[in-house]
């Protein structure tokens, strides 16, 4: 995006934001807040129709309510210009702002980027903590000054601390970020187990990108989709993207157990999404692994690589992939323990 356009995004925003203050907050009129208790508060909750990030936010808010004696609040994306409001109204001394993690920290999602800074600046006086994340900021003009107003931003709160999700973005963090106590832990997605199922593996799945993080050539991506046709019967196509927004806690609840129990039910998933390789670790799933355009499946696979069940592909050649695809049967393993990588994590809950 423009940086005009950037900017004009911004006015136009903060103009809603303004006029949203003297309205009232229908979106969160039955939210109860626990007067014994204090409260941590997950903004950029996704409520739209990237599971990935939707399993992020369920990871998040189950992490917080097993991690911390808080009351855990979510506040959607969409309601972002209400709830900034509505937090305002509530918080007292001793609760915590979140922001979500993902791969959302730079400029290629600009207004997320922003809605963040928002929160930084709306809430001197609290601790903000933003969940693992990517860094992701563009060496292009308009990046490199989006990471200028970023830094601006970040390094000026007394409380913010931000978490790293692979080794390169934590480097990057502790140079542009140096005020803003960066820490490194995995994806919080890894945290969860959905491995427990009794479904006969059958088929393979394909979960494959289509958009601009994709590494594959289009004839790489052919051929291997040409193998998995010829070693397997049954192959069904399944994106962690779905045509849906403003899902509710149900909705959202629903489309990660029906991505999940279709990656139990396969053989093998082949995917070049991060949150693909994550679902098929967390729910005990073969899968052949192709890294995308950036370096956050390579490193996060870093914390996974343990385990036999995940294989990355580090260099693509036709006959390493058929050689794959001949095996009898593909490797699966018990979930590693991966709780001591949280730790630096769950001290600034608490």
């Amino acid at each position: 995006m423009k940086i005009k356009n950037l900017l004009s995004f911004r006015l136009k925003y903060y103009i809603l934001l303004q006029i949203q203050r003297f309205k009232s907050i229908k979106p969160f009129s039955n939210q109860i807040i626990d007067k014994n208790r204090n409260q941590i508060y997950i903004f950029l909750a996704a409520d739209y129709g990237n599971l990935g990030d939707v399993a992020i936010t369920y990871a998040q808010t189950k992490f917080l309510n097993e991690n911390s004696g808080f009351q855990v609040i979510e506040i959607p994306i969409s309601q972002s210009l209400e709830g900034l409001w509505f937090v305002r109204r509530h918080i007292k001394k001793g609760d915590i702002v979140t922001t979500v993690g993902g791969g959302n920290l730079g400029d290629l999602y600009d207004q997320i980027e922003y809605i963040r800074q928002l929160v930084v600046r709306f809430f001197p006086e609290n601790r903000i903590v933003s969940f693992p994340q990517t860094f992701d900021f563009s060496e292009t003009k308009e990046g490199i000054k989006a990471l200028k107003i970023a830094q601006n931003v970040y390094n000026m709160h007394r409380d913010f601390h931000m978490v790293a999700r692979e080794e390169t973005s934590f480097k990057l963090m502790k140079q542009y970020f140096p005020k803003a106590n960066p820490i490194l832990t995995p994806d919080i997605v890894l945290t969860l187990n959905q491995s427990i199922s009794s479904k006969e593996r059958k088929g393979a799945v394909i979960c494959m990108r289509k958009d601009n993080e994709k590494f594959l050539s289009p004839e790489q991506n052919q051929f291997v989709i040409d193998q998995i046709h010829e070693r397997f019967n049954e192959v069904e196509y399944y994106d962690t993207h779905i045509n849906k927004d403003k899902l509710s806690t149900e909705d959202r609840d629903l489309e990660l157990k029906t991505i999940w129990e279709k990656f139990k039910g396969a053989e093998l998933v082949i995917t070049d999404r991060l949150h693909g390789m994550i679902f098929c670790y967390i729910t005990n799933t073969p899968c052949l692994v192709f890294q995308n355009n950036n370096h956050k499946v390579r490193e996060t696979y870093h914390w996974i690589k343990a385990n036999p069940s995940v294989h990355l592909v580090t260099e693509f050649s036709d006959l390493s992939i058929m050689e794959f695809f001949q095996r009898e049967d593909f490797n699966s393993a018990n979930m590693l323990d991966l709780k001591n990588d949280y730790q630096l994590l769950i001290k600034l809950l608490n």
